[in-house]
């Protein structure tokens, strides 16, 4: 009896609430409620192709509750949301990525900002499309250095030029003749997922396809 209080309590005066537009929804329920399910746009299943990348693909919309609800995982540390995130990606992956790929990565924090923000806001969620997709999720690139933010940089060629040289490759000998799928947290440009997929092809994968959770239109 203690503990049916205690959560009858609970849910009276902390509510499950919907990740994107804080409505009050049913404990037990998916964390995106029925109406956004409904309303949310998604990007085209084709996705679309990059100077270095066969195909990316995107399971939202970068607008309205989406964007909220993304600025709300990535600054205020909910941490929690990565798993519906996750959800999101691996059911977008599932339906529209036909091409089979022998490696599961993801695009790497800034080791600085890591620290500062106590997590990798895209790992978090690759780990939890991975852990659906039932794929094993393997690190391969390391951000080398520092770089300005790209909300920060300006134009595309502006983005481009500064995300140059950013990322290596851990182990090379693991890449050569592998088709990679690779996951960034959102893209807009696509600045970060070419200079990815470049980085991955000059150390040998033999094709990259890419996701994100969000993407501008």
């Amino acid at each position: 009896m203690g503990n049916k209080l205690i959560r009858y309590l609970l849910d009276l005066f902390y509510p499950t609430r919907c990740i994107l537009c804080r409505r009050p929804i049913a404990p037990g329920r998916p964390d995106i409620c029925p109406a956004c399910q409904d309303t949310v746009s998604r990007p085209p299943a084709s996705g679309r192709k990059g100077d270095f990348f066969s195909q990316c693909v995107s399971a939202l919309y970068y607008e309205g509750p989406v964007r909220s609800g993304i600025l709300r995982y990535k600054f205020s540390g909910v941490r929690a949301y990565a798993a519906a995130f996750g959800e999101q990606v691996a059911a977008c992956i599932y339906e529209c990525v036909e091409t089979e790929y022998d490696i599961l990565t993801w695009v790497p924090l800034d080791p600085g900002r890591r620290r500062k923000r106590g997590y990798d806001q895209t790992e978090l969620i690759a780990r939890e499309a991975a852990r659906r997709l039932c794929r094993e999720l393997t690190p391969t690139l390391k951000k080398r250095r520092g770089i300005q933010p790209q909300s920060q940089s300006g134009s595309p060629e502006r983005r481009k030029a500064n995300l140059a040289g950013a990322y290596t490759a851990l182990d090379p000998s693991a890449i050569a003749g592998k088709g990679f799928f690779f996951f960034l947290f959102r893209g807009t440009t696509g600045s970060t997922l070419s200079e990815c997929a470049k980085t991955l092809l000059l150390a040998g994968a033999e094709e990259v396809v890419c996701a994100t959770l969000a993407s501008t239109r």
